[in-house]
């Protein structure tokens, strides 16, 4: 079922609720428990890595919503918003084979109506990185975010972790708004050659992908080396850095390993961490991370 303003939305969760209680909940619950919605806020061009999300959500809730939303706001390039790739017959079939209950796909006009002026900043995590690089990226986040977590008014709501610093904003923001909402991160999903999947990744010719495949083999080295035995960060950055000059091909923005809660830079590795990368290959804009320091 495809809705796309809010009082339509709430009205197809009610009824879907009142279903799964006649059903005895399904979604993995038991019959004493209240059927629970599952949330996945998604930008469309959807591929298996949302559909990782969408499984995990079908798996533990009764009933799960997926957004389909392009949000401008968390846009500072106008030329990047135009390209971002749309296909929403091809989602929706996607959404409805996964067994997805609703999907909430609004117009630019519902999430900011006539007047809408409030504005939803998350300061500290959000001062560096992609903050850093993309002025007013994450108020745009953080504000349709909000909005959307309202109108669903879900349990628990599903991330992907390749978005690493947008799931720490996003879990700081239902801390600090009381949303009283579990927010789960799910672990990046990748092609077998090691690509994070990312809608942005059709737009990569073949030459460019190749190039691309740099990005996750030098957050791999800097794994290999911790496992070896390098613990502290300057050493495993230098290693990070001569990783991805190797491709000529990658224009790199950021490469860091910082404190996994804080994204504050560290001098050894004794508590979880996080290797994170952003680079352009091909016109292309990527991005990267993977846990080091811990298990995490």
């Amino acid at each position: 079922m495809i809705v796309r303003d809010v009082p339509a939305l709430r009205a197809a969760i009610a009824r879907a609720l009142e279903a799964a209680r006649h059903v005895g909940h399904g979604g993995g619950e038991t019959a004493t428990e209240s059927p629970s919605v599952g949330f996945v806020p998604t930008m469309g061009a959807l591929h298996e890595g949302h559909r990782t999300l969408v499984q995990r959500s079908c798996a533990e809730n009764a009933v799960t919503v997926v957004s389909i939303f392009v949000n401008p706001t968390q846009f500072n390039n106008p030329d990047d918003l135009a390209r971002y790739p749309r296909d929403e017959a091809r989602d929706v079939a996607m959404l409805n084979e996964a067994g997805v209950h609703i999907v909430f796909a609004p117009t630019p006009d519902v999430m900011y109506p006539p007047g809408f002026n409030t504005w939803v900043t998350v300061d500290g995590v959000t001062d560096v990185l992609e903050g850093e690089f993309r002025p007013g990226h994450f108020r745009g986040v953080a504000t349709v975010v909000a909005r959307l977590l309202r109108a669903v008014r879900c349990d628990r709501a599903y991330f992907g972790e390749k978005d690493w610093q947008q799931l720490l904003v996003v879990r700081q923001l239902t801390r600090d708004l009381l949303l009283d909402i579990e927010i789960v991160g799910v672990p990046t999903v990748r092609e077998a050659d090691g690509l994070a999947l990312s809608s942005r990744n059709a737009r990569l010719d073949s030459t460019a992908r190749t190039a691309a495949l740099a990005i996750s083999a030098a957050i791999r080295h800097v794994q290999e080396s911790f496992a070896g035995g390098f613990t502290q960060t300057d050493d495993l950055e230098q290693r990070l850095h001569a990783s991805l000059r190797r491709e000529p091909a990658l224009t790199v923005e950021y490469a860091v390993i910082v404190d996994a809660e804080t994204l504050r830079p560290v001098k050894r590795l004794t508590s979880p961490a996080r290797v994170l990368v952003a680079a352009t290959v091909g016109g292309v804009r990527l991005i990267d991370n993977g846990p080091v320091g811990s298990i995490q």
